[in-house]
């Protein structure tokens, strides 16, 4: 007798298969009409499919799924660079005129799309991420909103669970191009406790392009831990203070600064603290960092980037001095560079330098020995605000939306309307330590959390 699993995967298969042909047959016809009016042509396409279940106030609110596909055009007519884009499916030729169009006003075209379609070998996609029941998507929702709550009975949980999968292609006029497809699964639990006048938030989350999300447990474990330290209040005065920031807040507060110096953009126009300093010893000799395209199911990786570009490892800091800076096509060819495989496109549109994932090197001191070695500190999980100084300068500041004080190497509760402010080459220029223990947060981003030693804290009424 037949099994009827085998034949609906046999069926799915069927219509990948299917589906891809038809996306390679399309990008073909957009590319052989663009050549008839361009020097060169590249087409691009982009979709997705994914399923988000939502908790609400501990209870399960709705269950969404949605498609997006966009195919976007880039050509050279004489000598200038034309782009257009569409959503789904569309009018080919009225694509082709649009970039014509915007060809009179384009950017010159100094470089070449690549000939290359040998591109990295990474791990990005798992069949199972499709099969996950819903009917164990929402038990998994409920399973973390009942660990939460039995630690804080009266805590508001919101959850949010995606899964799905997207598809990217590509195609140009030199003979490169290529395909693969990406699976994604995560989770984000937040937490909001309400006592009176004051309001206490917790979050964390879990990305990953694999089914079995191996950090679930961690992630409760990691929220309940954030509920207990708060649990009493503490007090801060104005002053200079060392402050660990968790991994949480490295990335709320440390890492935007950080982005942007490392773009290559910002570096071509003069707008990068970093631009005179490539090799060079910035930071402190135990820091080193890079973005790396290759980590197998990270949901940041790629087998080539968003022009054809294989992706890579790349150094950004090594011990300390600075190695590199992220570029796309056209940043690398107007300062005379190789694009690093980083040209990525926001909702399909057109190409700039971006990070995959950035990993920060993991140090050797505990975290526990990192709050031992404080006799007055703050440990930092969260700032809102910490985009509104000179970022491009590297300044970092804002409110700690979730802290912690340290008092003779105990963390003595929470610290409420403090703000920090600093600048990342300062406070990164010597280190007291770096953590040993590392984790992703947002899925693109792996670090330790960084001892930092003298930071700025204002608390309200000091």
């Amino acid at each position: 007798m037949p099994d009827p699993k085998h034949n609906d995967a046999a069926a799915g298969d069927k219509r990948v298969e299917t589906e891809m042909q038809n996306d390679k047959a399309r990008l073909e016809e957009v590319l052989c009409s663009a050549r008839k009016v361009a020097e060169q042509a590249e087409v691009f396409s982009a979709s997705a499919r994914a399923t988000t279940v939502q908790f609400e106030a501990n209870e399960l609110k709705q269950v969404q799924s949605r498609e997006s596909s966009s195919t976007a055009l880039r050509i050279f007519r004489e000598g200038k660079i034309g782009f257009a884009i569409t959503s789904g499916g569309g009018d080919w030729e009225a694509l082709v005129d649009m970039a014509v169009e915007t060809s009179q006003f384009g950017s010159p075209a100094n470089f070449q799309f690549p000939s290359s379609r040998d591109y990295s070998k990474v791990r990005i996609f798992d069949p199972k991420v499709e099969k996950i029941a819903m009917e164990r998507i929402i038990e998994i929702g409920k399973e973390l909103v009942a660990k939460v709550r039995g630690h804080t009975p009266d805590v508001l949980c919101d959850v949010q669970i995606t899964k799905g999968t997207s598809s990217v292609s590509l195609i140009n006029s030199q003979g490169g191009g290529g395909g693969y497809d990406k699976s994604f699964f995560s989770l984000s639990l937040e937490g909001i406790l309400v006592r009176d006048t004051d309001i206490l938030w917790v979050q964390d989350s879990e990305s990953s392009c694999r089914s079995d999300l191996v950090g679930i447990p961690e992630l409760t474990d990691r929220v309940v831990w954030q509920l207990e330290m708060a649990r009493k209040k503490a007090t801060v005065v104005t002053k200079l203070l060392p402050v660990i920031f968790t991994p949480h807040g490295v990335a709320s507060a440390l890492l935007g600064p950080l982005v942007l110096a490392f773009n290559g953009k910002a570096v071509f126009e003069g707008a990068s603290p970093l631009k005179d300093k490539l090799e060079e010893q910035v930071f402190d000799k135990k820091l080193s960092l890079w973005d790396d395209a290759t980590v197998a199911y990270g949901v940041g990786s790629y087998p080539f980037d968003d022009e054809g570009v294989s992706g890579q490892h790349l150094p950004l800091v090594a011990n300390g001095v600075v190695t590199s800076f992220l570029y796309d096509l056209q940043t690398a060819a107007l300062t005379g560079k190789k694009s690093t495989g980083n040209g990525r496109r926001a909702g399909g549109g057109f190409p700039s330098p971006a990070i995959s994932s950035l990993v920060l090197k993991k140090g050797e001191v505990p975290f526990q020995a990192m709050v031992k070695d404080m006799k007055e500190g703050l440990i930092v999980e969260a700032v809102i605000g910490a985009e509104q100084g000179n970022i491009l300068g590297g300044d970092f500041g804002g409110n700690v939306l979730l802290g912690y004080k340290v008092e003779d190497g105990e963390i003595v509760g929470r610290v409420k309307d403090t703000m920090i402010a600093g600048n990342v080459y300062q406070v990164l220029k010597e280190l007291p330590g770096i953590g040993e223990e590392t984790r992703w947060v947002g899925g693109t981003l792996q670090t330790p959390p960084l001892y930092c030693s003298g930071v700025s804290v204002t608390a309200k009424g000091n």
